[in-house]
């Protein structure tokens, strides 16, 4: 790959989703969950859009290696919020693996869960292993491993599969530390989210400013909103942009203001160029 690709989004139905899109997607006749961003190739790195009209299940991922070669960790940056929105993460105090147990007899799961209110701009790391849960009225941008492994432990009585056996074994069982503080990188890069994984920052152009990002591997740039020009491609809101491992770097000049999370798979990358 010699230049950026403009990855392609693939809409998911999803039970718990939305048909109200705008401004991603027009609206939709049937519920759209997720929106996959996918590339000429598989990537380790997967991005998607999700839209919840609904709670989504309570859940939990393995890591590296526990069901695959390639666990799920991933991150949530909140795009939209209704009043009250909520996410669950981890516990609201440690408990055991036995209450664990009968939590997901009995219902009293929801319950245990640490459920936060959440607003546009916050950032959440998600960890292998932390029981979670997105709550319903929320839009937000998820990047993971790509991998699309999950263990329900409970559903609110929809009649989907549960994989308790495989799921409790696997739960870290303490509190979940909450939202991500953003790092300041420089004037236009705040460091979002950092795992061995991926690393996340939100960069902010002005009208007419420039940026070269220095190959990474696996590097995507996520339009959140404005547009300009990569390399000499046209970028708008609402998509996202593969840059290439290496090579001569395109430069991302920004037509009026705009606003990008950029993600990689941590290396020996170089700064960017202003």
């Amino acid at each position: 790959m010699e230049k950026p690709v403009r990855l392609s989004p693939s809409l998911r139905e999803k039970v718990w989703g939305k048909t109200h899109l705008s401004p991603w997607y027009r609206d939709s006749a049937t519920p759209i969950g997720e929106s996959w961003f996918l590339g000429p190739r598989e990537l380790p790195l997967l991005v998607k859009l999700i839209f919840t009209g609904q709670r989504l299940s309570v859940q939990v991922h393995p890591d590296d290696g526990e069901d695959g070669p390639r666990g799920k960790n991933e991150m949530w940056h909140i795009l939209e919020a209704a009043p009250g929105a909520t996410i669950a993460m981890g516990f609201r105090e440690p408990i055991t693996r036995q209450r664990l147990w009968d939590a997901t007899r009995t219902g009293d799961l929801e319950q245990l869960l640490r459920w936060v209110p959440v607003k546009a701009g916050e950032t959440y790391l998600i960890p292998a292993h932390t029981v979670h849960a997105i709550g319903a009225g929320i839009v937000l941008c998820e990047i993971q491993q790509n991998s699309d492994v999950t263990y329900r432990l409970w559903d609110y009585g929809r009649p989907r599969e549960l994989h308790v056996e495989k799921a409790v074994p696997l739960c870290d069982l303490g509190v979940h530390p909450g939202a991500s503080r953003a790092v300041p990188v420089d004037e236009r890069r705040v460091e979002v989210a950092r795992s061995k994984h991926f690393v996340t920052e939100l960069v902010r152009l002005k009208a007419g400013e420039r940026i070269v990002p220095a190959p990474e591997k696996c590097q995507l740039w996520i339009c959140l909103e404005g547009s300009g020009k990569i390399g000499a491609e046209t970028f708008h809101g609402g998509e996202v942009w593969l840059l290439p491992d290496e090579g001569e770097p395109a430069a991302i000049t920004a037509d009026g203001a705009s606003r990008f999370l950029r993600t990689w798979v941590p290396g020996q990358g170089l700064e960017l160029v202003a």
